[in-house]
């Protein structure tokens, strides 16, 4: 019953993943081999510290990250600028101060500026609110191994603009291969070679999306590495305490057990004293 039971309910997860795969690539969604993905991956430094200067001098014209700190851009495990560059990345905007209601220059505690733009998403949590593609292989717990899939959605909808436009009730859309629908009201934000990376990295349409998209993962999951290195450590502490338990078991009731089943001779007769 309980083996009928568990095979009913992998079935079901890795039916109900497989869904998502195919939605996934049916709009265009590919795995991307993310160096944070797995449970023993990490946030890459400088791809992060790219991806913001891409949100810093394209998409910041338009959305914002009201749920970051200046500050957390110095965190270890994120882009790690220096107090220097985040105190002076800080200045270049404007936060309202919390007892005078004026605008002053932004410090490290202060947060990103919310969306300017009318109908523009805060992207705080973009990357974990597009989840839903889990990966080629159709288990349900593939996100462990491969990521939740929000941001390979993202790279697909920067790289998914076809070119073609239509007016609809006085707003125009753009084909998106990647959007649900097919239509986006939001223009490409990026075509490619838009910024210059100071390390030479390349900067075609794909990489800079690429790029993006991982600074976005780690603006909507700041902490993953100190979760990652927490549960890395409960997985351990908890298999060596199940090793324990085990050797303890045997240690205790060895005895009982031998003497029950009458010794290294096997079962005891009937009627023979058992101690």
């Amino acid at each position: 019953m309980f083996k009928k039971t568990l095979l009913s309910a992998f079935m079901v997860l890795s039916l109900g993943s497989a869904g998502f795969a195919e939605e996934g690539g049916e709009h265009g969604v590919e795995d991307i081999a993310f160096s944070f993905e797995g449970p023993f991956g990490l946030f890459d430094k400088h791809q992060l510290q790219r991806g913001l200067q891409v949100y810093s001098e394209v998409c910041a014209n338009c959305h914002g990250l009201n749920l970051v700190a200046y500050r957390t851009l110095g965190d270890p495990g994120g882009p790690e600028l220096e107090a220097g560059q985040v105190k002076a990345y800080a200045a270049q905007f404007e936060a309202v101060d919390a007892e005078t209601g004026d605008y002053r220059t932004a410090i490290p505690s202060d947060k990103f500026n919310s969306s300017t733009y009318d109908g523009a998403p805060d992207l705080s949590l973009m990357a974990k609110a597009r989840a839903g593609f889990h990966g080629p292989y159709g288990l349900a717990f593939n996100p462990l191994f491969r990521g939740v899939g929000g941001p390979e959605y993202i790279v697909a909808i920067l790289n998914g603009y076809t070119g073609e436009e239509k007016e609809q009730a006085g707003s125009v859309l753009y084909e998106n291969t990647a959007f649900p629908g097919g239509w986006i009201s939001m223009p490409p934000p990026l075509y490619g070679e838009d910024v210059t990376f100071s390390d030479g990295s390349p900067n075609d349409l794909k990489s800079e999306a690429i790029d993006m998209a991982a600074f976005l993962m780690w603006t909507a999951e700041p902490k993953m590495m100190a979760r990652k290195n927490a549960g890395m450590i409960a997985v351990l502490f908890l298999s060596f305490l199940a090793i324990m338990l085990y050797l303890t078991n045997k240690k205790l009731w060895s005895g009982v057990k031998r003497k029950q089943w009458g010794g290294k001779g096997g079962p005891a007769e009937q009627g023979d004293p058992i101690e």
